[in-house]
This record gives C-alpha cells, sequence and structure tokens, in this order.
C-alpha cells in the first residue's frame, strides 16, 4: 500500500515558490511560510510573481469596483421607491 503523506509530500517538493524577501524562486517551500507566495506551476511563473499579483489586484478592483456601482445603483433604486 502507498503512503499518501510521501506523496504529497513530494509533489509539495516540486512546486515552486517565491520568497517576497529575497525575490527569488524556491523549488520546493524552502523560506517561512510568511515570506513564500506560491505554489506555482513553474520556474517562470514563481519570477513573476508580482507581476501575477498585479493583474489579480488589478481584476479583483475592477470587479469590486462594479460590485460596489451595482450596490450603489440598487440603493439608488431603493430610495427612489421609497419617495414615490
Amino acid at each position: 500500500m502507498a503512503d499518501d503523506t510521501q506523496d504529497t509530500n513530494d509533489d509539495e517538493s516540486r512546486q515552486w515558490y517565491f520568497n517576497t524577501a529575497t525575490g527569488k524562486p524556491e523549488l520546493g517551500k524552502l523560506s517561512p511560510v510568511g515570506q513564500r507566495s506560491g505554489p506555482y506551476k513553474s520556474r517562470k511563473d514563481a519570477q513573476d510573481a508580482w507581476k501575477i499579483v498585479r493583474e489579480r489586484n488589478l481584476i479583483w478592483d475592477e470587479q469590486n469596483r462594479k460590485w460596489n456601482a451595482w450596490d450603489n445603483d440598487s440603493d439608488d433604486a431603493e430610495s427612489e421607491n421609497q419617495e414615490a
């Protein structure tokens, strides 16, 4: 019978992470969790960690803007209905 724990550890040791303190990619969980971002699919993705973070933040900011605009439109419509 295979040891599932060993398989998981092997998978994690082959994943790439980005060390936010050194600015370098690492193969496996080498740095403390507070200095580690990931996992990433490849070394290249880990190297581009800040770029990926910026892109995701732009997407999330736009989604929040749309959500807040929708919420404000709902509040305005509700106020108009109450005034009528």
